[in-house]
C-alpha cells in the first residue's frame, strides 16, 4: 500500500508526541462499567481512507448491545456474535455514527479535504468512541448540516438514514394516517418528522414521558403504551411503522386500512419471514449511503428535521451515556462529546 498524502490540519493525527490517542474502549461484554478511557495508538489511513477527528457521537441502544451482548432481537445473537467476537470484542472501540472534521485524507481520495466539517456512520468499522476513527472514503459521509452543532449532527445518522429508508418505502401520500410505535427512539422520531414532510398525519406510540417530544417533532395524536393498548382503540392506518420487536403483529396487521402498509424496522424471525410472502410487509434493512445522508442535510438545513438531542456527556462519562440509553428514559438521542479532552 502506498504512503498515505497528509495534507493535514495538524502534523500529527492527534496534539500528542508519543502517536496514541483517546478513546473510550471495552475489552470484555458486560454492564456499563466495562467502558473506560485508555490511550490507543493513533489511527493511520491508507491512500483511500479519510482521517477524521470525531468531534461527537451517538451513544446507541445497538451501541449498548454490542457492549453487554444483548440482543432484543434474538435471532441475530450468533451471526454477530461470530462477526464480533466469539469470548471478547474484537473490535475494542465502539461508535457508529458521529460527526467531526476531516484531518487528512489519502493519496486517492477526491471527495474530502482537510477542514471538512462531516458526519455519518461508521458502519461495522466502529470507532467512533476514540478521538479520531479512519474511514474508508466510500463510507456513508456527507458534510455537515450547517445549522446543527457537531452533536445535533452526530444524533441524525442512525435515525436519520434508518427514518428516511422506511418513510420512503411506506410510499406516504399526502393526508394518510400513519402510526408510529416507538416514536420517541432515534429512529421513530426521525420517522415522525419525515413523514410530516410528506404530508401525514400522525399518530405515535411510546411512554408517556416522551409525549411533549414527539409532539413538537409533529405527531397529531399520542398513546402511551404504559396505560393504554393501541391495538384495542379501534384505529385504522394507511402506514404502520414498527419499532418495537415484542409488539403484536398479528393485531397490528388487522388495523391496516385496504392497501395499508406495515414496516417493521426491529424484526423478530417470524416477522422477517412472514415479510418474504406478504407484499404488505416490509422489514428490508437501511441501506447506508452518502446520496441518503446527503438527503437528510438538505431536509435539515431546509428546517424539515429538528435536532433530537436528550443529553451530551463528555466521553470520560461513557459509562453513564451508556445507563441513560439502558434506561429508556431518554427523551430523544444520547451523545458522546469528543471535545471534553481539549
Amino acid at each position: 500500500m502506498r504512503a498515505s498524502r497528509y495534507t493535514t490540519l495538524t502534523e500529527r493525527p492527534a496534539n500528542r508526541s508519543d502517536g496514541f490517542v483517546k478513546a473510550v474502549v471495552y475489552t470484555r461484554y458486560g454492564g456499563p462499567d466495562v467502558l473506560h478511557l485508555a490511550d490507543v495508538p493513533a489511527p493511520v489511513p491508507g491512500d483511500r481512507d479519510v482521517l477524521i477527528r470525531v468531534r461527537a457521537a451517538e451513544a446507541t441502544k445497538s451501541d449498548c448491545e454490542f457492549r453487554s451482548f444483548r440482543y432484543s432481537v434474538k435471532w441475530i445473537w450468533l451471526p454477530l456474535r461470530i462477526t464480533v467476537g466469539v469470548f471478547r470484542p474484537r473490535r475494542r472501540i465502539l461508535g457508529g455514527y458521529f460527526a467531526g472534521e476531516v484531518v487528512s485524507v489519502g493519496e486517492r481520495v477526491t471527495r474530502f479535504a482537510p477542514g471538512h466539517q462531516i458526519y455519518g456512520a461508521a458502519g461495522l468499522h466502529l470507532g467512533a468512541y476514540g478521538e479520531y476513527v479512519v474511514l474508508p472514503a466510500s463510507a456513508a459521509l456527507a458534510a455537515k448540516p450547517k445549522n446543527m452543532t457537531f452533536a445535533e449532527a452526530a444524533a441524525v445518522p442512525l435515525g436519520g438514514l434508518n427514518a428516511l429508508h422506511f418513510m420512503r418505502r411506506a410510499t406516504i401520500k399526502a393526508g394518510e394516517h400513519v402510526l408510529i410505535i416507538g416514536a420517541g427512539g432515534s429512529i421513530g422520531a426521525h420517522a415522525v418528522q419525515i413523514a410530516r414532510s410528506m404530508g401525514a398525519r400522525i399518530t405515535a406510540v411510546d411512554h408517556g414521558i416522551k409525549e411533549e417530544f414527539v409532539r413538537r417533532l409533529g405527531a397529531d395524536d399520542f398513546v402511551d403504551y404504559t396505560t393504554a393498548d393501541v391495538t384495542t382503540m379501534g384505529g385504522r392506518f394507511d402506514v404502520i411503522f414498527d419499532m418495537v420487536p415484542a409488539s403484536p403483529f398479528r393485531r397490528l396487521l388487522g388495523m391496516l386500512q385496504p392497501g395499508g402498509r406495515y414496516l417493521n424496522g426491529n424484526p423478530r424471525l417470524p416477522v422477517l419471514l412472514r415479510s418474504a410472502t406478504t407484499p404488505r410487509v416490509t422489514t428490508a434493512f437501511a441501506p447506508e449511503t452518502t446520496e441518503d445522508l446527503t438527503t437528510l442535510t438538505a431536509m435539515i438545513e431546509a428546517g424539515q428535521i429538528r435536532p433530537i438531542v436528550d443529553r451530551v456527556y463528555p466521553m470520560s462519562e461513557a459509562a453513564a451515556a451508556h445507563r441513560r440509553v439502558d434506561t429508556e428514559q431518554r427523551v430523544g438521542a444520547v451523545v458522546l462529546s469528543m471535545d471534553s479532552l481539549d
